[in-house]
């Protein structure tokens, strides 16, 4: 492309873009009452009265045109607002609301398109309303498919009259934005439910009676309690059997590790390993906070892309969901000595260390069990990895041929090699779990609870 057709473009484009912001469009209408008219003509002209009835003719579309172009409202003069909210779940539907605002009454037919991103789910049918007075307001209903953040930037309007010669388009620059977070509705049921009976998903995790090294409260003494708590003093007073009831210590650190590196980017179930460990990340999150321990949170891939240090509070899970919403994984493999010496630099008091990555990660990564082992002397390492439920239905499927006897004995040997490494770090004082896709929010919660009940963080 030569240099005067580049600039002859960008006049073309500017003029394009002119005639997009106001344009003006005839309708089926017109082009009926003008196919009408043409046939009048040629009447006319059979009849030899042809030139007066092809003025007539187009005076008349003109004076009509004039008069409906006329009852519209002026593009300046419009008032243009849109209503969303400032975040909202994955997956989760949201209404928004286009509200017009014009000085006069005006009585026309509105038509709104509206600048979604790509992702989100399209309204299908045409958003139409009948605009009687000064304003006119459309709602419609859409939902991010993907994590991050999103901007509406403009909104189409056509404004048809009543008599409906003609539809005027207006393009209204009006930028938004929108945050899609994780899906929340796990950490919502955890922070709604009693201290006693945290809920995920809808379900009460199992928890059984902890003890702990903190005093917590005075009860009367039940058969199956302890002798050695029993409290006499307060036996005493109050003439029945009364004992201490202990709880962990509170204010412990909790560390999680989220993997953004190359494979976390795989999908499995319709959402990446990366969602489904992130929404975990944040149950985990709000139960070690509601249990009144510190939670902190490093995201890495090649490089630290995100350490959001150790604070306490439900204020906090605000704090880490602003962190990591927007997330992605790299298409580079992650360094997990990047992120582990970086953790060992920053957090020096002792913790308990989650590791959300996959599980072909910790069997493959050349030099991860050395530092495992160096991080082991400080921290409690839990490594939590997602299973391949493909994997798992080749290696019990049935065989008929020797195509899939082929088949599932690599799947079997892979199934095999996943349970040894598991295995070897077990032996090696590292916990690692290898759980489906559905179950990794509970086995996160439900193992720092039992890591807390025996005063093991």
């Amino acid at each position: 492309m030569t240099t005067s057709s580049r600039k002859r473009w960008r006049r073309f484009r500017s003029l394009a873009d002119a005639l997009e912001k106001r344009l003006i469009v005839p309708t089926p209408r017109m082009a009926l009452l003008t196919g009408a008219g043409a046939l009048l003509v040629a009447g006319g002209y059979a009849v030899g009265a042809g030139a007066a009835v092809q003025w007539l003719v187009c005076g008349a579309l003109l004076g009509l045109s004039v008069l409906d172009l006329s009852l519209l409202p002026r593009r300046r003069s419009l008032r243009v607002s849109r209503s969303l909210p400032e975040q909202a779940d994955i997956g989760s539907p949201f209404e928004v609301t286009v509200r017009a605002e014009a000085p006069q009454p005006v009585s026309l037919k509105l038509t709104v398109a509206d600048d979604l991103p790509q992702t989100f789910l399209s309204p299908g049918a045409p958003l139409t309303a009948t605009w009687e007075g000064k304003a006119a307001e459309i709602r419609y209903t859409t939902e991010g498919r993907e994590r991050g953040e999103y901007r509406f930037r403009t909104v189409w309007l056509r404004l048809k009259g009543r008599i409906g010669l003609w539809e005027k388009q207006a393009r209204i620059e009006l930028e938004q934005m929108i945050r899609i977070y994780p899906d929340m509705s796990g950490v919502r049921g955890i922070l709604s439910s009693m201290q006693n009976q945290l809920t995920l998903e809808g379900r009460r995790i199992y928890r059984k009676e902890r003890s702990g090294s903190e005093f917590h409260a005075i009860r009367e003494y039940v058969p199956d309690d302890d002798p050695r708590f029993v409290n006499w003093r307060a036996s005493a007073r109050s003439r029945t059997l009364m004992t201490n009831v202990f709880r962990p210590e509170r204010g412990k650190v909790v560390t999680i590790l989220l993997d953004c590196g190359r494979m976390m980017g795989i999908e499995l179930d319709g959402r990446t390993k990366l969602d489904v460990s992130l929404e975990a990340a944040l149950a985990l999150a709000a139960v070690a906070l509601k249990q009144g321990d510190k939670v902190g949170l490093l995201a890495f891939s090649n490089r630290v892309k995100v350490y959001v240090p150790p604070g306490s509070g439900l204020l906090h899970l605000q704090t880490l969901t602003t962190a990591v919403y927007n997330l992605q994984s790299d298409f580079v493999e992650a360094s997990y000595s990047t992120a582990l010496q970086h953790l060992l630099r920053v957090q020096k008091k002792r913790s308990l260390t989650v590791l959300f990555s996959d599980m072909d990660n910790y069997m493959f990564e050349e030099g991860l069990r050395p530092l495992l082992m160096r991080l082991k002397r400080q921290h409690r390492i839990l490594l939590l990895g997602l299973r391949d439920e493909v994997l798992q239905r080749w290696a019990s499927a049935e065989t008929t041929d020797r195509r899939q006897a082929y088949v599932k004995s690599v799947a079997h040997k892979f199934a095999v090699d996943r349970q040894t490494v598991a295995a070897e770090m077990a032996a090696g004082g590292i916990d690692i779990v290898d759980v489906p896709v559905g179950q990794l929010a509970w086995t996160a919660v439900n193992r720092y609870l039992d890591l807390k009940s025996n005063d093991s963080i």
